[in-house]
Formats: structure tokens, C-alpha cells, sequence
């Protein structure tokens, strides 16, 4: 097994009487699971998870493996226009296949380009960016379902902007047809503002499923373009999600990993008070993951009053920052940590004119404390009745990371059906965009009125 749940510590009897009851895994929670899997598979027969079905694309996956080796022919760095699920899967292929210094290391490369990902529209954060590139031997993917995401499409018209400047200044003659070569566009198959404009300009395109939601499509095209720019195996990737989902839609919960994940952190969230939920790797490639999932949880399951708070955080780094809260603050927790295994280790040479407190170290590893770190703060919790699950990665690979994805998102879905909301919409995040619209002056859209400042609430040095 690639990817293995171990749910020893958040059960009664590792926690002094805390955690779910063994037995109820049985009883009353398979008995949950099993109506939640029931509306789970309605859904999917009234064709609203189309990322189930995701891991059958072979064909896409050669098509963008294609169409990826041409387009990135000749330049030196990538950028990925998106944001939300159209960014964040983007960054976890490229840190966990690439490695966390993929965009600093020739070693690591081994000639394939930079790969940068730019989803927030902050000025400071763009106008640097653009400026390490050279907009001659920059390929530019941008990604957007639906074609009017505010935020990626002011980014694709100033790096477009950015490109014909450059281009043109350069001396190319024939400007229009340069950037479209450079240019990939994953949007929706058929509608959309970005497919018209593709078509007229030539520039190429990969599309995004219609029943396929943003924060679901990693394993779609916007989650393989990224993994194909640093060399990933895109067929063992979606064979690692295809073995995953079907071991997550059998409806025996002892068996089904994505089954356990769901219904016990309900469970403890519903029946004792537990809603946050932090999702903790211990591997500096797996720490977008954690962000990840922190976007799929709560944009799924917060609604109507209820769901999860997901926290993400990183092992070692939080032990000296967040877990203090974890181990003594209030019982509203379950850590789920996530571990993997190193490439490679790196030994610590003490020296004999190293101090006495420090010379334990010699001869020892950085991974090797990295998880004793983890296996230690598991177990401080552990006494302290502080649950936690541990998810166990046998290879930070595409088979493996396939089957993890697919975990989270199947999971997350089972959450929906649990918690009894809609995990596919995001209704409060609408209305936002709505006045969004208004404020930048988009015809049809009013700016919302806003209550007047009062200097009386304002302090300030």
C-alpha cells in the first residue's frame, strides 16, 4: 500500500478513555459511513463527480506529456496564472516531484525550466517576478475554468501586456503569433471568456472537465500541466489515484482510508467538540499539501453553520511554534500528521571538540531526528489525550502522491455527506466576487454600500 491511515491514536484506549470507542467503528460509525457513502454515489450517478473519474484520463495525460515537451521547447521558466485549486495543486506537484528547490537548482532541473505560480494579485509580488523573466523564453499557462476569475484574469492581461512589450521591443516582427506560441490555456472545454479568444488567437488549449470543481482538479489538466513541466510520470500518477479511489468507495469503513479519515475527525468534531483540524507533514515537499487541504476542507465543508476549521502546519518548524497550543491549550484538536520517507540523509559530525550536550548528535542523522521529532510529539500528545492520526506516505513519488490526493478529495466529499452540506459549492465566497466586481466598476454589478467610518473605532501610533 502506498498510502496507509493509522487511526491508533484517536481511539478510547490509547487516550485515557478520550477519542472514539474501537467498537463504534463497528456500529454506530460504519452506520454513518455507509448513508454518507450512499448519498456520495448518488452524487456520482447524477454526474457531479467528475473527479472520480479523473484517474481514467490516460489519454489527457499523454496529450498534456505532448503538448507540454513542445510548448516549453526552447524556454527557461514557466508561469502558472491561477489561483485557489487552479494554483495549490500546481505547487504541490511541482515541491513533492520536483523538490522544494526546483526553481534554484540546475542539479535538480537537469535542463527543464523554472516553474513559478502566480495567483495573488499583489503588485510588489508580480512586478519582481516579472522582472527575473525574460519575457522572450517565458511560457505562460493560464488557468481559469469559468474565464472571468477576477484575480487571474487582471494577471493574464499584465503578462500578456508584459510579453508583447517585450517581444515587440525585441525585435520580433510578428508579436501576436510569438505570444500565442508561449501561451497554454486550461479552461472549460466549450464555454467561458478565455475559449472564444483562444480559438480567434490560435493559442493552444487543454480543457477542464465541466463536472469537474477547481478545488478537484488536481488530477485534471491544471494539476498535469505543472507535473509535466518538472518531468513527472503523469500514467503512474493517475494510477496511484485510480488504485486509491476505488479502495475509498468500498462501504466497509475498517477498510476504506478515506471512509476512516472522514467519519472518525467528524465524529470527534460532532460528538466531542474537536472542529479543527491541522494537517501536519513532517517533510518540507509535503508542506504545500498541507495548504492543499486546508483550501478543499474548509471551501467544501463550511457552510450553513457548520463544518471543520483546517489548520495547516509543519513539522519541525510548529514544534517551536504551534504545538504548545496543541499539547496544553483548549481540547478542540486533532493533528493529523503526514510522514514519508527521505530521498536521501545527511549525518551530523559532531567533532570531538564539539560540546558534551551536543555530541549525542554525532553519527546521527537529520532525517533520523526530523522523526523522532514526530514520533515524540505523537506520543506527548498521546498521554496528554490529545488525538492524532498519522498519514503514512511509502514514497514521496507520482504513484504515491496520486493515491494521497485522491484520499483527501474522496474524504472530503464523504465529510460533505456527514456534515450534511454541499461539498462541491461555494456559495460565501460569491458574493464576495459580486462586490468585488462592483468596486472595480464591471458593467452590471453594483459597488456595495458600506457603513461610514467612525474616527471614534480607529486607534492608531
Amino acid at each position: 500500500m502506498s498510502v496507509v491511515l493509522d487511526w491508533s491514536n484517536l481511539a478510547t484506549d490509547r487516550l485515557d478513555g478520550r477519542g472514539v470507542p474501537p467498537a463504534d467503528v463497528d456500529g454506530p460509525l460504519a452506520d454513518r459511513f455507509r448513508q454518507a457513502l450512499r448519498t456520495v454515489l448518488g452524487w456520482r450517478d447524477d454526474g457531479r463527480l467528475g473527479f472520480l473519474d479523473l484517474p481514467d484520463g490516460v489519454d489527457i495525460a499523454h496529450e498534456v506529456t505532448a503538448r507540454v515537451s513542445e510548448w516549453v521547447a526552447g524556454v527557461d521558466d514557466v508561469l502558472v496564472l491561477g489561483i485557489g485549486g487552479s494554483a495549490l495543486g500546481a505547487v504541490v506537484l511541482r515541491d513533492a516531484l520536483g523538490g522544494v528547490r526546483w526553481n534554484d537548482s540546475v542539479a535538480l532541473r537537469r535542463g527543464r525550466p523554472r516553474l513559478h505560480v502566480a495567483d495573488n494579485p499583489d503588485p510588489d509580488s508580480v512586478r519582481s517576478l516579472l522582472a527575473d523573466l525574460d519575457p522572450a523564453r517565458t511560457a505562460v499557462n493560464v488557468v481559469s475554468k469559468s474565464g472571468s476569475t477576477a484575480e487571474t484574469m487582471a494577471l493574464h492581461l499584465v503578462v500578456r501586456a508584459w510579453m508583447e512589450e517585450g517581444l515587440a521591443g525585441g525585435g520580433h516582427a510578428a508579436v501576436a503569433e510569438a505570444v500565442a506560441r508561449r501561451l497554454l490555456i486550461t479552461t472549460d472545454p466549450e464555454r467561458g471568456s478565455l475559449r472564444p479568444m483562444a480559438e480567434r488567437e490560435g493559442i493552444a488549449t487543454l480543457p477542464i472537465p465541466p463536472d469537474v470543481g477547481g478545488r478537484f482538479s488536481v488530477l485534471s489538466a491544471v494539476g498535469l500541466v505543472p507535473a509535466a513541466v518538472v518531468g513527472a510520470d503523469l500514467p503512474a500518477l493517475l494510477a496511484g489515484a485510480a488504485q486509491m479511489r476505488d479502495a475509498c468507495l468500498v462501504d466497509d469503513l475498517r477498510r476504506n482510508p478515506a471512509g476512516l479519515f472522514a467519519t472518525l475527525l467528524h465524529a470527534l468534531h460532532t460528538d466531542q467538540g474537536r472542529p479543527i483540524h491541522v494537517m501536519m507533514p513532517y517533510a518540507d515537499r509535503l508542506r504545500p499539501l498541507a495548504f492543499w487541504f486546508q483550501q478543499l476542507w474548509a471551501e467544501s465543508l463550511g457552510k450553513d453553520g457548520r463544518g471543520p476549521t483546517p489548520l495547516p502546519a509543519l513539522g519541525a518548524v510548529d514544534q517551536h511554534a504551534q504545538v504548545q497550543l496543541f499539547m496544553e491549550g483548549p481540547h478542540d484538536k486533532v493533528v493529523v500528521f503526514l510522514t514519508a520517507p527521505f530521498a536521501g540523509e545527511v549525518t551530523v559530525a559532531a567533532g570531538s571538540d564539539a560540546p558534551e550536550a551536543l555530541r549525542y548528535l554525532d553519527g546521527r542523522g537529520l532525517g533520523e531526528l526530523l522523526d523522532a521529532e514526530r514520533r515524540a510529539t505523537t506520543e506527548a500528545l498521546r498521554r496528554g489525550g490529545r488525538p492524532s492520526a498519522t498519514l503514512e506516505l511509502s514514497a514521496v513519488d507520482e504513484r504515491t502522491l496520486g493515491s494521497v490526493l485522491m484520499l483527501l478529495e474522496v474524504a472530503t466529499v464523504l465529510a460533505g455527506a456527514l456534515y450534511g452540506v454541499d461539498p462541491l459549492d461555494q456559495p460565501g465566497v460569491e458574493q464576495g466576487k459580486l462586490y468585488t466586481y462592483g468596486l472595480m466598476g464591471r458593467e452590471g454589478f453594483d459597488p456595495p454600500d458600506f457603513p461610514p467610518a467612525d474616527p471614534a473605532r480607529r486607534a492608531g501610533a
